[in-house]
This record gives C-alpha cells, structure tokens and sequence, in this order.
C-alpha cells in the first residue's frame, strides 16, 4: 500500500489496495492515521460490492444511516446504513437515488442535527465522463489563516443549520420554506470546532439560510459572506475528476465539500455510507 498526495492541503491516494479483501488492524491504522493528516483520502479502481462497502467503513466508525431525502422512501431496502446518490429513475418515473443532476452546493454532511456524522464513504458505480466533479476544502486551513478580525468576530458566535433544504437546495419531505433565517429551523453549532488534538476548524455548514443568533440579519449575511468566500477560495481545495471505482473518504466536521451538476440525460449513480462517529 502507497499513501500519495494530491495537492498541497487536502486529499491523498491511496494505492496498491483492493478493498474486497480484510484489511489488518496495521493498515487500517495506516489508513486512519493518513485519514487524519489529508482529511480526504481516494482509492482508485475499487470493484466492490454493497457488503464490502460496509465492510470497509465498518473499520472506521459506527455506521449511521442516511438523513431524509425529499421522496421520503429508502433507497436501498436491504441496505438501510447506504444511502444511493443518482439522478436515475424507474421507468415510472421515480427517483432511484438523491441529489438529481443540479450543482450541490457547498456543505458539509447532516449539520443541522446536533451531533453531525463525523465521516462520509462514497463508491463510484456510474460516471458520467469529466461531468459532476466533487470538491473538497479544508477548514482547519481556513480558519487558520483567517484574518485576525474576522477571528475575533466568530468568536463565541453560534450558526444555525437548516435542516429544510438538502445540499441540492431541494426541499426536503415534511418541511416549508422559511423566508426569515432567524427562523430557520435545525441545529445551532459554534462557528469553531476542535478535533481531538485541539486543533481549530472553521463549522460552516451550507450558506443558504445560514443565520449568526444574537445578530442582524443584514450584519450575520455579511459576516456570512466573508467567511465564505475565505473558506473556498482555492488555495486549500482540491477537486475530484470521478472514474467508475472511484472510492473517495472525508472527515465531515472538518471538509466542506461541493459537486458540479451534469448532463441530466447522462447516468451517475453512486452509494454512499456516513460514521455517526469515529472507532477509538
């Protein structure tokens, strides 16, 4: 196995693997420990199945089940910890998977619950060719160049997460549209988040309905604005050309991370799981 980065901040291959086999207790400490510093990690080439897929990010976590999708339904019966990213449909119509083929925007997985999933696996089955590329930013980066004004001026501040809107902008079952964002509904995070070894990470979330408590809505919007365009710009992301056995891993409270949209004629289906939390 080769460990071999993809750019300066963020992500790195993981080579000379075939994830249908049992992987050691050694490897998947390599593999974590790689996790750790690149914070997304990419194997190529991988012809896997569903139980091999929850086999592998068994080794990482407790696995957590999907959040709502807009259809209501669960894509993958026999899999419910798998959730099916695809614009495909039957032929009657109906969605096969979550997502379509519109832009996601930026975001990080489920951080409108209070206690977000912590990593995100997705498998590559479909690929539409050089279409639907997915992009990751590093927020310890972020925050850590973060101008000292704009530091001070999140400091203690709590955002809150809608939890109405997928990443897709869809609305999701259950919900309306809210057209104040102090009154957008799901859970409130601090703007900085530790991990373990103390380092410091910008907690976004997705920009739409975003709303800083305690502040104007017209002062939250622009503070807003600026930590945004900060956080993406490109000098800490790196992008994902996805190939059919592509298996990409990313460390969710501390990647944002977004998807071109595609050609909506074209096929793109992918399964993916998500870590309710890390192994110790």
């Amino acid at each position: 196995m080769k460990i071999k980065a993809l750019s300066t901040h963020i992500a790195a291959d993981i080579e000379d693997i075939d994830l249908t086999q049992d992987l050691s207790p050694s490897i998947i400490s390599t593999i974590r420990n790689a996790w750790d510093q690149y914070l997304v990690l990419r194997f190529r080439g991988q012809k896997i199945s569903d139980d091999d897929l929850l086999r592998f990010s068994g080794y990482f976590g407790e696995l957590d089940p999907p959040g709502p999708n807009p259809y209501g339904v669960t894509f993958l019966p026999k899999y419910p910890e798998i959730n099916v990213i695809s614009n495909l449909k039957s032929t009657k119509g109906i969605p096969l998977g979550n997502l379509g083929d519109g832009e996601a925007v930026w975001h990080a997985d489920m951080t409108y619950i209070d206690e977000p999933p912590s990593g995100g696996i997705l498998h590559a089955l479909e690929i539409p060719l050089g279409q639907g590329h997915t992009y990751f930013a590093n927020m310890f980066e972020a925050y850590k160049t973060l101008p000292d004004l704009l530091k001070d001026s999140i400091n203690g501040k709590v955002l809150i997460h809608d939890s109405g809107h997928n990443s897709a902008g869809m609305i999701r079952k259950g919900y309306e549209e809210v057209s104040d964002p102090r009154q957008t509904p799901g859970a409130r995070h601090p703007l900085i988040t530790k991990d373990n070894q103390g380092r410091e990470a910008l907690f976004l979330g997705r920009r739409p309905h975003a709303y800083i408590i305690g502040m104007d809505v017209s002062e939250s919007d622009a503070l807003l604005d600026k930590l945004w365009e900060h956080a993406t710009q490109n000098t800490w992301v790196w992008h994902n050309e996805w190939q059919v056995g592509d298996l990409l891993m990313w460390q969710n409270h501390y990647v944002l991370h977004r998807r071109d949209g595609f050609d909506p004629q074209s096929r793109r289906l992918l399964h993916r799981t998500q870590l309710k939390n890390f192994a110790a």
